[in-house]
């Protein structure tokens, strides 16, 4: 049916759902009237960049006015920013997993609520490239974790819960064909290696804490590079892992 789908059989039996982060909620707000003709999701780490990127979005689709006034829609909190333009909203969604876990719950759940049909959701950004030119885009095949698996383990009480991480190769086949309609946009598919830290996790010398050496870094980096891992981020398993679990067509491709 093209319909966002939840796996929570406690939402049915709740009077009302509130999406505490985002300041909506199902009594508070007709969410079908504010988000029913939404197709296209965009997330992105920063608030600014994503209030950016509507503006831009606002200006390629012929929207009336300059896009400067843009709302923003979850202008109650100050966890994260949300701006739509025309069929196209843009969410911030933070750093690491945790952040963009919480946000992704209650996007998915706004996005059922509100009966939207056959939405595609992409993440934007940055990423530190492995191998690549830099400037390079990498669009995600699969998202792997630190051992170079495709897996998202979450913690659920205490089960260690494993989930897939493929994302949708026809979309990543898609947004490959359209970048090359663009100049100067080097563009290539590759996995996406997530981890839960910037400095340590990514291999870092330079963060507050360091137990290895500079040789064994660069063996690390060269197997991730072996087993096709093309940039480094710390959101992929978890964005893929919920995209493919709620019936969203996820695609991923962050800047180098």
């Amino acid at each position: 049916s093209g319909l966002v789908h939840i796996k929570n059989p406690h939402l049915d039996s709740m009077e009302e759902d509130i999406l505490y982060h985002l300041d909506l909620g199902t009594k508070t707000h007709n969410l079908p009237a504010m988000f029913g003709d939404i197709k296209f999701v965009c997330v992105g780490g920063s608030p600014k960049r994503m209030r950016a990127f509507a503006q831009f979005m606002h200006k390629e689709l012929g929207l009336a006015g300059d896009g400067e006034d843009l709302a923003d829609i979850c202008a109650g909190t100050d966890r994260y920013a949300m701006y739509r333009a025309g069929p196209v909203l843009s969410i911030s969604h933070g750093m690491g997993i945790p952040s963009i876990s919480i946000m992704l719950h209650e996007l998915i759940k706004l996005l059922h609520h509100a009966k939207c049909r056959d939405v595609t959701i992409i993440r934007i950004g940055t990423s530190g490239g492995l191998g690549i030119r830099a400037g390079s885009v990498v669009i995600t095949d699969t998202a792997v974790d630190s051992s170079f698996q495709p897996r998202f383990e979450q913690v659920v009480l205490d089960d260690v819960v494993v989930r897939s991480t493929e994302l949708d190769k026809d979309l990543a086949e898609e947004l490959l064909t359209c970048s090359k309609e663009i100049p100067d946009f080097p563009t290539l598919i590759g996995h996406t290696m997530c981890t839960y830290d910037f400095y340590e996790g990514q291999g870092r010398l330079d963060g507050a804490l360091c137990s290895f050496s500079s040789e064994k870094k660069l063996e690390y980096l060269k197997r991730a590079y072996d087993a096709g891992v093309r940039n480094i981020e710390m959101e992929s398993t978890a964005f893929a892992a919920l995209c493919r679990l709620c019936g969203l067509k996820g695609g991923s491709f962050p800047r180098s």
